[in-house]
């Protein structure tokens, strides 16, 4: 256990007791920090990558320290919490602070606050995964990429690099991974078969997949082509229900005042033409007299 991991276990051993003052040294930092903490006074940070902990390799990246709104100062450990190698002012609204790492490596994260009454406990860590390190694998559905609603696809993750493992990620919102070990297909092909289900149309269903090394599990091959699920029968609509009754009454009122009107127009034409009518007897009968 590392010193820093050791003074922060007994003093929590001590929180119980009451407060408690505890020295730790932070070389990084190049100066003496005194704890002063009670239980329950510090939240644990949290640490998250800006574009997610998965990037290609030999790129920059931004990590964000969530504190709390007290902070002071945030501090940012790699691989280890004995050196603080990088210190940052919280940015407005004054709960977190931004790192900026111009070179990132598939490396552990974390990150501590300074707050008033000291320095919070450690942020649980964020691995960074690297990917580009080896050519991309293939991916196909077996038998094909159309599956029916409710039902199991079989996704085959292959290629000639010879990896211990493979990895199917699902892309989009609600994003998952599997992780396989590689098969020996051939004197020239590994493979892995991954079965997901079951898939509803209700989702979008996007897949790549990573090949890597167990003895290096955080640098990944280039992702594979995406490959999107197809569904096959009717499309399933995503338009909301309607609500209330169906105006079936309202139409039918409507049909009869139009049937009203129409009859009652009839009438009218037909009073007039048998108006017309009795007037030209009338006027034949004077003519004859």
């Amino acid at each position: 256990m590392d010193p820093l991991d050791e003074a922060l276990w007994e003093g929590n051993q001590r929180h119980v007791r009451g407060q408690i003052s505890h020295r730790v040294s932070l070389p990084g930092l190049s100066l003496e920090q005194r704890i002063h903490t009670q239980a329950g006074t510090l939240p644990k940070p949290i640490i998250y990558a800006e574009t997610g902990s998965r990037i290609p390799y030999d790129t920059s990246v931004t990590l964000w320290c969530r504190g709390t709104m007290k902070a002071k100062e945030y501090c940012l450990y790699i691989e280890d919490l004995r050196t603080c190698s990088d210190r940052q002012k919280p940015l407005e609204p004054g709960d977190k602070a931004k790192f900026f790492i111009k070179r990132s490596v598939a490396e552990k994260y974390s990150c501590t606050y300074l707050s008033p009454t000291g320095w919070s406990e450690p942020s649980d860590p964020l691995q960074m995964v690297m990917t580009g390190f080896y050519s991309k694998p293939s991916l196909s559905a077996l038998p094909s990429p159309v599956v029916s609603s409710g039902g199991n696809v079989t996704l085959q993750c292959s290629s000639r690099e010879g990896f211990d493992r493979f990895i199917l990620t699902k892309e989009g919102e609600h994003s998952l991974s599997w992780t396989l070990d590689s098969e020996k297909k051939s004197s020239r092909l590994f493979q892995a078969l991954f079965i997901v289900g079951p898939m509803t149309p209700s989702n979008r269903w996007t897949f790549r997949c990573y090949g890597f090394y167990k003895k290096s599990p955080y640098h990944w091959s280039d992702p594979s082509d995406p490959l999107d699920v197809q569904f096959s029968g009717p499309s399933v609509s995503t338009s909301p229900p309607l609500i209330g009754p169906i105006p079936t009454a309202d139409c039918t009122v409507e049909n009869l005042i139009r049937i009203c009107v129409a009859g009652l127009v009839l009438v009218v034409l037909g009073v007039l033409l048998f108006q017309a009518q009795t007037n030209q007897r009338r006027t034949h009968d004077a003519a004859r007299t």
